[in-house]
């Protein structure tokens, strides 16, 4: 490839960066559509889909990597979670107890049926394959350490938080996003990474902060 057809094409990157993880993001929040995030979400899956099968070839073929999901991987994921779930049950507790464990009491069948299948299914998996397989191999060359493109995937992550109308969304999301794209360039596994997500979600949901992550709240 010649340097002017490199440098157009890292232009036309960079360009769809912009769209994707500022002007997308941007619009949703302007225009309150958070209630449509699943739409906006699988949709942007599709495109990541689309770009990685079309533009590197060979990597979804191994996008899993679920020899990864081993126990000695496990171990430190299970007490990071352990000590960030009784960190998020306070939080909620102090911040704003009314909300403590209310869905759960309200719907009892909510925790196994959402939460437990079809939370990590619906909303951990498109996030983790957005954020960490399509971001990481995508946006690498914008990232050249491991770092900064740690920081920049858990950045973009929490501002595709802003929609929901709150601080806590955003923030808790940028903790989170550290976390999971940390255990991504570690193991470059999307199981694993969407398995950890999924233990953060249904802790956030059962005790309440799933509020905060609602599309629904936000007209409200």
């Amino acid at each position: 490839m010649s340097t002017t057809s490199a440098t157009q094409s890292k232009i036309l990157l960079a360009l769809e960066f912009t769209l994707l993880c500022i002007v997308l993001p941007t619009i949703i929040i302007a225009y309150k559509l958070a209630p449509f995030m699943f739409a906006f979400l699988w949709g942007a899956a599709g495109f990541c889909f689309l770009m990685l099968r079309t533009q590197h070839k060979g990597f979804l073929s191994n996008i899993w990597k679920w020899e990864a999901v081993t126990w000695d991987a496990m171990k430190p994921i299970l007490i990071r979670w352990v000590f960030a779930s009784i960190g998020m049950l306070a939080f909620i507790y102090f911040y704003d107890p009314e909300k403590m464990f209310a869905m759960f009491e309200r719907v009892p069948w909510y925790f196994p049926i959402f939460l437990c299948i079809m939370y990590p299914i619906l909303s951990a998996l498109p996030q983790e394959f957005i954020f960490c397989s399509f971001f990481f191999e995508r946006y690498k060359k914008f990232f050249p350490t491991e770092k900064a493109m740690i920081i920049a995937s858990a950045i973009v992550f929490a501002y595709a938080h802003v929609l929901f109308i709150n601080w806590v969304a955003p923030t808790l999301s940028l903790v989170a996003g550290l976390i999971f794209a940390h255990t991504y360039a570690k193991t470059k596994s999307l199981a694993l990474v969407t398995i950890e997500h999924g233990l953060y979600g249904n802790v956030l949901f059962l005790v309440g902060l799933g509020w905060y992550f609602y599309g629904g709240a936000v007209a409200q």
